[in-house]
């Protein structure tokens, strides 16, 4: 999954996510939280028809108004969003509805509010949650997975060059911001993250 943030890209950002597209990323999860409704919304419909040109998937962050009014697949939900029951009773079970957590006992609650995935993190040191949020590090993705049942998605400072050790650690996939949306090729980021994340997902984990 690749989260948006325009402020990152050294491309514009709709160049950025093609590329991105183009080098395997299967998820395109709209966070851009600084625009009005109308320039999300402007912004999501140019996504969901790129998307849907790669056979992709679109999840609108926190705004599931927006995510229903383009058609996006689903909506992502944070700590200052509405609760996750009730988004799930707005957009019914046939959108898909994430939730980020930070703790295996968020992580349970938005398990029981019906979520479809989960995103759990930080793993490592990040710049956006530096001071507010400890990273967890792979050892709390493999406590998660022995309680929880739906996806658990990594995020936080995944790159290239520490992908393969958030995957060997069980997590389902990963969520991925500056490691695609900084890179000096998106295109290039993005298919290496794709080819890790494609070998352990193809092949069972050792034991």
């Amino acid at each position: 999954m690749l989260i948006t943030d325009r402020k990152q890209c050294k491309l514009p950002l709709i160049t950025t996510v093609k590329l991105a597209l183009k080098g395997g990323v299967k998820t395109i999860q709209l966070r851009e939280k600084d625009l009005s409704t109308k320039e999300l919304y402007s912004l999501a419909c140019e996504l969901r028809t790129l998307t849907l040109d790669f056979n992709a998937g679109l999840i609108i962050n926190d705004r599931a108004d927006i995510a229903m009014a383009v058609n996006a697949d689903g909506v992502h939900l944070g700590w200052q969003s509405m609760p996750a029951a009730i988004v799930r009773n707005l957009v019914g079970y046939k959108k898909i509805m994430g939730v980020s957590t930070h703790s295996l006992q968020e992580a349970l609650n938005a398990q029981n509010s019906n979520a479809d995935y989960i995103t759990y993190g930080p793993v490592f040191k990040t710049p956006s949650k530096e001071g507010i949020i400890e990273p967890t590090g792979t050892e709390g993705i493999q406590e998660l997975k022995e309680k929880i049942k739906i996806p658990v998605i990594a995020l936080g400072g995944i790159k290239e060059d520490n992908a393969e050790k958030v995957m060997a650690s069980g997590a389902d996939g990963i969520a991925v911001v500056s490691g695609i949306l900084n890179a000096n090729n998106p295109e290039n980021a993005a298919y290496n993250l794709h080819k890790i994340i494609h070998t352990y997902i193809k092949m069972p984990l050792s034991t």
